[in-house]
């Protein structure tokens, strides 16, 4: 079972003076004209942790509220990026999903991006945070703005009740074949059987689970998803499968394709940065200049701009050794 060394981009910041980091924020807010290269400097190069702290440090400077002040003094996508920092990674994700499901157009895309790659404590986490920002339950919201598999399959997933580090070799041919007929019958109940596998075995199960599929059909399991199903419900297992088999690797093709094919979704691209800068932001780097030949920062370099461009460069960046 692969077990890398995941590593974000994003440290803690040595020597950290919140007070300072504070007064300096304060200054370039509240100048004649909003001194954006600071809150670049300062923000991107803090952790997370680090932030909230600066955030109180400026509340109890200036009576006023960080994220009220940087909504304010900014516009379009680098205020996305600059606020997105300032949230909890819990209160991140209960923030994209809340204006996933409860925007003009359900985003699908957000909620399997999310839904697909967080332990079960970083569902608890989020499940708890959207009650506390928005007064209401995140699977009633899922029940009520989805539908069908697709739906099942989400309300699966934010039980966060998946088996962890837990493998059971006597069941994983079993497993394989409720798979296989799944892909061969496609009934409503077989749908209902691959979504339960693929959301409540532990990662190390279905590592195996997989092989053994491929044993027995002599077919990729994601070919095979594919080839069977479509739709959200289709993206959405494909998702599970590849965020178990190589998160990193699964962040980089959604970096790649909301880069390459919406002619930049901003979204999808500040989403992803933000919430895996400390965690695999490196690792997926890494994997998208194997995969795709250019390097991430080269590819954001070439579509963003302005202090929009140099944020994203910041949170991306980490060491540059190879641009």
């Amino acid at each position: 079972f692969l077990l890398q060394q995941t590593q974000g981009t994003i440290f803690p910041a040595p020597n950290f003076n919140p007070i300072m980091d504070a007064q300096l924020l304060g200054e370039a807010l509240q100048g004649i004209s909003c001194e954006k290269d600071v809150l670049i400097d300062i923000l991107t190069q803090r952790c997370n942790s680090q932030r909230l702290m600066i955030a109180e440090a400026y509340r109890d400077m200036y009576s006023r509220d960080l994220i009220t002040d940087l909504k304010e003094n900014l516009s379009h996508h680098f205020k996305e990026v600059m606020v997105g920092l300032m949230y909890p990674p819990a209160s991140y994700d209960a923030h994209e999903l809340w204006h996933a499901l409860k925007g003009v157009d359900t985003e699908e895309k957000c909620l399997i991006d999310i839904l697909a790659s967080r332990s079960n404590m970083e569902i608890f986490q989020m499940k708890e945070a959207y009650l506390m920002q928005y007064n209401t339950d995140l699977q009633q919201d899922i029940d009520s703005e989805t539908s069908g598999h697709f739906r099942d399959t989400l309300m699966n997933l934010a039980q966060g009740t998946r088996m962890e580090g837990y493998a059971d070799p006597s069941t994983v041919a079993q497993d394989a074949m409720i798979l296989w007929e799944a892909c061969q019958q496609k009934t409503g109940e077989h749908k209902n059987m691959l979504q339960m596998i693929l959301c409540n075995r532990s990662y190390q199960q279905l590592w195996m689970v997989f092989q053994e599929f491929q044993n027995i059909s002599g077919q990729d399991i994601v070919d095979a998803i594919n080839e069977c199903y479509d739709g959200y419900f289709q993206e959405l297992l494909v998702a599970i499968v590849l965020c178990i088999r190589d998160k990193p690797s699964y962040f980089a093709y959604r970096l790649y394709n909301a880069i390459h094919d919406f002619g930049f979704h901003n979204k999808t691209v500040i989403r992803i940065l933000i919430a895996r800068s400390e965690i695999d932001l490196m690792n997926i780097r890494q994997r998208y200049k194997e995969r795709y030949g250019k390097s991430l920062f080269h590819d954001i370099k070439h579509f963003a701009s302005g202090h929009y461009e140099s944020a994203l460069l910041a949170i991306c960046a980490g060491d540059a050794e190879d641009y």
